[in-house]
Order: C-alpha cells, then structure tokens, then sequence
C-alpha cells in the first residue's frame, strides 16, 4: 500500500525517540512533529535531516486502516500496546 498523502498519522500518533530537526529529543506520542507541514506532508521527506525511523516506516493497512482517521486511531493503539 502507498501512503495516504495527507494523512500524517504516523508523524502525530508514535513517539519518536530520536533527535528530529526542531525537537531534540524526539517527540512524545500524540505530538503533532513540528516537521509536519500545514497539509500533512513532511517538510524533511527525501532529506538527509529526516530520522532513520521515519523512512523505515511502511504503510500497511494493518497499521493504516482506509481511513487517515483509522490510521491514527491505530497508530495510536499500537502505541499505547508498545508502552
């Protein structure tokens, strides 16, 4: 499945535990990045600042659902599941 443009689950819903440029230490589940642009498009996407983690990321629909609203719903899910 190709990410849902737009969507931005997966940059609000984890937490990220990696220096991300403008949060230097990451950034807590639930947290909007501030690299998360006003559509939902990462501002760093094909850039050497973006965090490994980040581009290893791969949308699934177990993870992303049909909805941007399911995404988030079960970005969040596993998250919590993972704490």
């Amino acid at each position: 499945m190709d990410c849902r443009l737009g969507c931005g689950a997966c940059c609000i819903a984890p937490s990220i535990t990696t220096p991300i440029p403008g949060m230097p230490n990451g950034k807590p589940a639930g947290v909007r990045c501030i690299q998360l642009n006003e559509q939902n498009l990462c501002k760093l996407f094909g850039k050497a600042e973006r965090p490994a983690v980040c581009g290893l990321f791969a949308a699934t629909e177990d993870v992303c659902g049909s909805t941007d609203a399911e995404a988030l719903w079960l970005i969040t899910t596993l998250e919590a599941a993972t704490n």
